[in-house]
């Protein structure tokens, strides 16, 4: 398979367990299987970026995609590496029920495919825990702006099986706008959702009053 990975640097031989801990799935190699977004997220307002192209073959890989379980077991992973603004009883309660119950085991895989938490999907995802949308909401937030999955190398298999196929410059001029535009169409979206509580939706209290597991029919 093709990959892409948007960056300020040339990047020919990714650096097994580099990168920063604290990313959505921790340490990593991350990825897209679309070159569009790999240029945006390759510049800022003030620089250009490189769009770096791997091939890698994932035959004998293992792969996890988390869009094939429910939003929670998502979020949970996202829990256990990303800093949330956690401070009510209910957020504290809600984040360690997540994680217990809805968690994967997911470092023991070679790849990990799922939603990107940019800026504004980590927003969503906090709302969700703070009580604030439902999980209905919190669901249809995750299409907003299109972003698409990313592809994260976890093993040092599979930084074995990736190779460098080359890489190309990306003008800030084109793809920062471009990218500032996708973010600002998925909150002006996010926006415009019914805040008020929704009776009969399924909020993270109901989740917790139910002691909802992962297979639940309703978290689909």
């Amino acid at each position: 398979m093709i990959l892409y990975h948007g960056s300020e640097l040339i990047i020919e031989k990714p650096k097994y367990k580099g990168g920063k801990p604290y990313n959505d799935y921790g340490y990593g190699f991350y990825c897209t299987e679309y070159p569009d977004m790999a240029r945006e997220w390759s510049v800022t307002s003030n620089r250009n970026g490189y769009l770096n192209k791997y091939e890698l073959d994932s035959t004998n890989l293992s792969v996890l995609c988390l869009n094939d379980y429910p939003a929670l077991t998502w979020l949970s992973v996202l829990l256990e590496n990303r800093t949330f603004d956690i401070t009510t009883p209910l957020a504290k309660e809600a984040s360690a029920y997540i994680r217990k119950e809805f968690s994967v085991d997911y470092e023991t895989y070679d790849c990990i495919k799922g939603y990107r938490a940019d800026d504004s999907y980590f927003s969503f995802a906090q709302d969700f825990i703070n009580g604030s949308i439902s999980y209905e909401q919190l669901c249809e937030a995750m299409h907003l702006g299109k972003l698409g999955d990313q592809f994260v190398l976890k093993s040092k298999k599979a930084f074995e099986n990736l190779w460098f196929c080359g890489a190309a410059e990306v003008s800030r001029e084109i793809w920062y706008p471009r990218k500032e535009e996708r973010d600002k169409k998925a909150r002006k979206q996010y926006a415009s959702f019914d805040k008020d509580y929704i009776r009969g939706s399924l909020y993270v209290t109901g989740i917790l009053d139910k002691e909802m597991k992962r297979d639940d029919a309703r978290l689909r």
